[in-house]
């Protein structure tokens, strides 16, 4: 069975992987029979709160920009992004390699996301959400967990998610979309189950259907099967997947599962094997 592409991948050229390696991920690819693979670098402009304990060397373009724990991702070389991105193909010509970004919160840094889009061509753009309000700044949710009740946190999540989607156009997949869950304590909160967002998420995927963008499904935790199917019900176009890989031996994680659940939920492998998966009715 042919793996889809994976179209989340990050390379020593994000900020937080420090392990990454471009020239190791198109390897590790070709063993695996992958038809592509996307880099899409992060690109992050908000700056954040973040307890630095839950730091690793992982971090390793991430500066604190004060005392209180404020860190902000380096300025994103784009330049030297691509031409790693040339030198792989010369060295891979049996591999399709995409170029790509992930856009941070994209919808509250405009202009200095169309200078980075500017220096492209970049092949497949995500848009993430990785942070929230906190007071008078932002921090990433896994932050508020212990401090916040975890259903208020997935629904303002989810909120937030909705209001990106109509604000922004710069990217075609929105990535992550149960990113808070990665955060999720069953012993502290019980199970997760979708179910009690249905109203939050199915709003939030209309969202994602009206502005024609592409419904991202993540294996770090694998996206719940009912928001999958819930996505084919509100008419979601097509789907993507993006193992969300920060060092080569992560690459296409749980593919395997992932391919079924798609095809389970009513969408198919596109023409060419490097395509997102579009729907069928």
């Amino acid at each position: 069975m042919t793996l889809p592409t994976d179209s989340h991948v990050h390379s020593e050229w994000s900020w937080d992987a420090a392990h990454g390696s471009m020239d190791r991920t198109c390897a590790r690819a070709l063993e695996l029979g992958l038809p592509a693979v996307a880099f899409t670098e992060h690109v992050d402009h908000t700056v954040w709160s973040l307890d630095r304990s839950h730091l690793d060397e992982d971090a390793h373009l991430l500066t604190f920009t004060s005392p209180d724990g404020l860190v902000t991702p380096g300025p994103f070389d784009a330049a030297g992004y691509l031409e790693a991105i040339a030198e792989c193909r010369e060295r891979h010509p049996g591999l399709r390699i995409l170029s790509g970004l992930e856009l941070g919160e994209p919808h509250l840094h405009p202009e200095a996301v169309a200078r980075v889009l500017a220096a492209g061509p970049f092949d497949r753009v995500l848009g993430s959400l990785h942070c929230l309000p906190d007071g008078d700044g932002w921090t990433e949710p896994g932050e508020l967990f212990g401090r916040r009740p975890a259903v208020d946190i997935v629904r303002s999540y989810l909120r937030d998610v909705a209001a990106m989607v109509a604000a922004d156009d710069t990217f075609e997949v929105l990535a992550h979309m149960d990113y808070p869950v990665r955060s999720w304590d069953e012993a502290a909160d019980g199970p997760f189950d979708p179910a009690e967002f249905d109203v939050e998420f199915r709003q939030t995927l209309e969202a994602v259907a009206e502005a024609g963008k592409v419904l991202e499904i993540n294996t770090v935790l694998p996206l719940h099967p009912t928001v999958v199917r819930w996505w084919h019900d509100v008419g979601g176009g097509a789907v993507s997947f993006g193992s969300d890989a920060h060092e080569p031996v992560s690459l296409a994680r749980r593919f395997r599962d992932a391919r079924h659940l798609a095809e389970a939920c009513g969408f198919r492998p596109g023409r060419d094997p490097h395509d997102l998966w579009p729907r069928i009715d």
